[in-house]
């Protein structure tokens, strides 16, 4: 159930206000500029996917390693992830007026990637745009610090990135017909930010403590 939980953090992640705006101006880079070539756009989007990926799960087997180590300190771990998680969603509501995760609106300059290219691309984007991505990204790590397992921490980030990236991968091959949906969103980016904190505040509660993983028991 915890893979779950941040599958959705990544599809969150993807409909947040500083990353979706930019969706077409990504996707025109991985089109290359003048007709969009389907192929060409899907390569390109994928190279991009695998680049975070890879930076995601790595974070993610370093969360695990640091939670293995902790083990002994586990009720210690669960509080400050907890108040960790509860302040992202905190910033979320608006409650602190903080622009740490609002992300920047600068593009890369690069026309019609091929596929290393993207790659590349999806390496800077993981770690440029941290702050963008950082609140639900921090959450998965705190719960892949709290397995306190290399692999399960890499499983937590890897379902992370597949709900940041998959949704990502069809916006590539369907944005022409997304867009009513795209609009949808953004007129609605009050309620979805509500909804978003709401959750976070949650998680954080239940990691605090100690709790989380008999919710998730019950769940599963």
């Amino acid at each position: 159930m915890q893979y779950v939980i941040s599958f959705l953090e990544g599809i969150i992640t993807f409909i947040s206000p500083c990353l979706l705006p930019m969706l077409p101006i990504y996707i025109s880079y991985f089109a290359g500029g003048g007709e969009r070539n389907i192929g060409r756009t899907l390569k390109g989007a994928f190279g991009f996917v695998v680049g975070f990926t890879a930076v995601f799960v790595a974070m993610g087997a370093l969360a695990g390693t640091l939670g293995s180590f902790l083990r002994e300190y586990q009720t210690a771990v669960n509080i400050v992830s907890g108040l960790i998680v509860v302040f992202f969603g905190l910033n979320f509501l608006g409650v602190f007026k903080l622009n740490l995760f609002r992300g920047g609106g600068k593009a890369v300059g690069s026309r019609g990637m091929g596929f290393w290219a993207a790659l590349l691309f999806g390496v800077i984007f993981s770690l440029g745009w941290t702050p963008c991505v950082g609140a639900f990204l921090g959450s998965a790590l705190m719960l892949a610090s709290q397995q306190g397992h290399v692999v399960e921490g890499m499983l937590m980030l890897l379902a992370y990135s597949l709900g940041l990236g998959i949704p990502f991968i069809l916006s590539a091959v369907l944005i022409d017909y997304l867009k009513s949906a795209f609009d949808w969103i953004k007129k609605h980016y009050g309620v979805i930010n509500t909804v978003s904190g709401i959750l976070l505040v949650l998680i954080g509660v239940l990691m605090a403590t100690g709790t989380l993983g008999r919710v998730l028991t019950l769940l599963g």
